[in-house]
């Protein structure tokens, strides 16, 4: 594709965060510089995040080469996209959120003090926030529409949504593709707390999609700084979705603008998660 010519891509769908848009029999998936908390796209605009979380989840798909996904070229995208989009195979999108925990944060932990535990995943009585769990765990989500809230699913509920096969399937990568990437971040001093991850059909081959282990859809933490019984420094979105709780807003349409040093200090999380896990040096 010539990389000057954008006039027959066609926009189909504008996400929290990312644009999608047809050409011809692929997609191009485009990450902006929004940033959402609390399913709320805010106002201010984050430089550069587009750019760090593309090319961050591109590191990853080389890392997990092993495991079928649906990158097709990180480079054949229209100029104007350049360095935010890659270009992808449709899939068939599987309706689960597939979620795995090696740390008690978050929805993880609100549910385990309300249940004992998390997506019907009974865990050891006495945890606190922050506090490794004994081994990761497989905690899926619903899929819904960009306006709703994701909410628990047992492993049961995968089964009985998508069979045992394939739920086994979904648990079992995830867990996986989690260890994998934990193992490799805490060897550049970064927790993985829990990571998000998505998977779509193509054809009879489970793969891949959306992102992987960015800053959007894990929780990183410094390893050095890392204390359980409290909230802990993030290399992620939390501190914007902290910052944003501090404000008194709400949670609805529309969000608070974000401050200059806020913007600064979120931009600078982004880049130091993409050079501590990847070794290279950020260059927008």
């Amino acid at each position: 594709m010539d990389q000057n010519r954008s006039c027959d891509v066609k926009h189909i769908h504008a996400g929290k965060v990312r644009d999608l848009y047809e050409d011809d029999d692929t997609l191009l998936l485009v990450a902006t510089d929004r940033v959402s908390v609390y399913d709320v796209s805010l106002p201010t605009p984050i430089p550069d995040k587009g750019k760090l979380l593309t090319q961050l989840s591109n590191w990853w798909f080389e890392f997990f080469a092993d495991i079928p996904n649906h990158v097709l070229s990180t480079t054949d995208v229209p100029a104007e996209f350049a360095g935010r989009a890659i270009r992808v195979k449709p899939l068939k999108m599987v309706q689960v959120e597939c979620i795995a925990r090696g740390y008690l944060v978050g929805m993880g932990l609100r549910e385990y003090q309300r249940d004992g535990a998390v997506s019907g995943v009974r865990l050891p009585e006495g945890l606190r926030e922050g506090d490794k769990l004994p081994e990761p765990i497989f905690t899926p989500t619903t899929k819904i529409s960009d306006t709703g809230h994701d909410e628990f699913m047992t492993f049961q509920d995968v089964v009985n949504q998508e069979g045992r096969e394939v739920a086994e399937q979904l648990r079992d990568v995830t867990i996986d593709l989690y260890t994998r990437g934990a193992a490799h971040a805490a060897e550049r001093g970064v927790i993985v707390a829990d990571t998000k991850v998505e998977f779509g059909w193509d054809g009879e081959t489970l793969t891949l999609g959306d992102e992987v282990l960015t800053s959007d859809s894990s929780r990183f933490w410094p390893a050095a700084e890392w204390e359980p019984g409290r909230a802990q420094r993030s290399f992620d979105k939390q501190f914007v979705r902290d910052w944003s709780t501090s404000t008194g807003w709400n949670r609805e349409y529309p969000g608070p603008e974000i401050p200059a040093d806020i913007v600064e200090a979120t931009r600078q999380r982004y880049m130091q998660a993409y050079e501590l896990i990847t070794g290279k040096t950020w260059s927008s």
